[in-house]
């Protein structure tokens, strides 16, 4: 049966509802579609930025293609944990703006569909998409670090094996200095010499009869193992010359532009190693508020991402038929708030100035509240903000920032025409202002006409017959249109 009955708490037979699948799978589409393509344009453009610092290891090492492969996969995880949530809000945004604008969003509502019957597949596909983040965030990002770094130790000790040839001073140690008379099918060295100036004035002269090269992989440290030699240390005027059977150098590598490979960064620890290593410096240390931090910034950007999403949903229903599409930029400017905020209070806690998880989940509960509020005011056929504040916001932006804008698209413009050896038209092309249906703004006393970008605003409700009337009422043209005028006098 398509509507099956139950019995009530009193008796009486009644249909079950079922959820409308078919409205939920059609909102998935719609958010998913532009999630993918959005997803593939960030990992390009942020693929193409890790890139370019990429490229000073990649010429160093002599990298082939199959390790610079393996080194784009480790990297991938780390990009995800910013790609995911800028993919998905921006998902949200493009999916119901699209439907706003088809006048769809209407459509619904006139059928008794309401804004709350519209969360659940959102709620459903950001939670999975936060999920997936999370995985990345808690898993996969340590596991890619700790892999770049035992590949970047391979590397580096093909570099030294390929550079250490016979008879031939090398540098391929860093501030070793490394002769070799002779190197045999076992990597075995005859005759050995050694020059070490690390942290000093003056060289420490090492010479051997034979040594040989060792590289633990674990601990990603390579040792040059001396036999029976000599070191000789001079320090001003004293000369030290020690005998010695086993001699071993310690030499800590360290790829082009990067750290130390034998020390385990934040980045590369798991949780449970996180969580050890800020008891074992002391909690509040400063070297343990650093560890606490990197575990609850995982934990946040996932929670972030579904908060993120969820503020996207009103921030496209902003959009509709005749208005312009303004949840992109508002989204953009959301997503940056969301990370300045992030930064700002990550630093304060880790150097003590706010409780260290408060501060690092502040950011959270903060977008966490604006996204319910926005979410109430959309459902009942509000603006985001009240209407004083909304109203303040677009006058302070129809004074401050619109003419601004304008002026630089006029003198931008005004440069093509200029090197294109053209002369602009006149306003409507009819070469004269008089005669034209002129829209005003009330409130910055500004007129507009219809080449003007604000010619169509809301906040532009009178209407003049020409230049003449509209300045006699007190009204004066906006920056673009005052220079409109004036290149039509010229």
């Amino acid at each position: 049966m398509d509507n099956p009955l139950r019995l009530d708490m009193l008796g009486r037979p009644t249909r079950l509802r079922r959820p409308p699948f078919l409205l939920y799978s059609y909102i998935a589409a719609e958010m998913l579609a532009p999630f993918f393509a959005s997803f593939v344009i960030l990992y390009g453009i942020f693929f193409l930025v890790q890139l370019i610092p990429l490229l000073e290891i990649v010429l160093a090492l002599r990298i082939g293609l199959g390790d610079f492969i393996r080194i784009s996969s480790y990297l991938f995880p780390h990009m995800l944990l910013y790609i995911i949530p800028m993919a998905s809000m921006a998902g949200v945004i493009i999916g119901f703006s699209r439907l706003a604008n088809d006048r769809e969003i209407l459509a619904f509502k006139a059928c008794g569909v309401s804004l709350r019957q519209m969360l659940p597949p959102i709620v459903l596909i950001t939670a999975v998409i936060a999920t997936v983040t999370g995985y990345f965030s808690v898993r996969l990002i340590p596991l890619g670090e700790q892999g770049m770094k035992q590949l970047m130790f391979q590397l580096a000790k093909e570099k030294i094996d390929k550079g250490l040839k016979e008879k031939e001073f090398t540098e391929a140690l860093g501030d070793l200095v490394v002769y070799v008379d002779e190197i045999d099918e076992n990597q075995e060295w005859r005759g050995v010499y050694v020059s070490d100036m690390r942290g000093r004035l003056q060289p420490l002269i090492t010479m051997a009869k034979s040594g040989r090269l060792t590289s633990d992989v674990e601990r990603m440290q390579v040792t040059v193992v001396l036999e029976d030699g000599t070191l000789r240390n001079v320090d001003d005027q004293d000369n030290q010359v020690l005998h010695f059977k086993r001699y071993q150098l310690q030499i800590p590598l360290r790829p082009p532009g990067g750290e130390s490979l034998d020390k385990l960064s934040r980045g590369a620890m798991t949780q449970t190693q996180l969580s050890a290593a800020a008891r074992e410096v002391g909690r509040r240390s400063k070297e343990g508020l650093g560890y606490r931090s990197e575990y609850h910034h995982r934990l946040i950007m996932p929670v972030g991402c579904f908060i993120l999403s969820m503020i996207g949903l009103p921030l496209a229903l902003q959009a509709g038929p005749g208005r312009r599409a303004v949840g992109v930029p508002l989204g953009l400017a959301v997503f940056v708030g969301y990370y300045i905020t992030f930064t700002v209070t990550r630093v304060l806690s880790e150097v003590g100035k706010l409780p260290l998880v408060f501060g690092m989940w502040l950011p959270n509960i903060l977008f966490f509240a604006f996204a319910l509020y926005f979410l109430y005011r959309v459902d009942q056929e509000r603006s985001l903000l009240p209407e004083r504040i909304h109203t303040a916001l677009l006058i302070r932006y129809d004074h401050f920032v619109r003419p601004f804008l304008h002026r630089v698209k006029t003198k931008a413009a005004g440069l093509v025409f200029r090197l294109l050896g053209r002369r602009t038209r006149g306003i409507g092309g009819m070469g004269t202002t008089e005669g034209l249906l002129i829209h005003a703004n009330v409130h910055t006393r500004t007129f507009h006409f219809p080449e003007c970008a604000q010619y169509n605003s809301p906040q532009c409700r009178i209407e003049f017959k020409d230049v003449r009337i509209a300045r006699d009422a007190g009204f004066h043209p906006c920056g673009f249109c005052a220079t409109l005028m004036e290149q039509e006098r010229q």
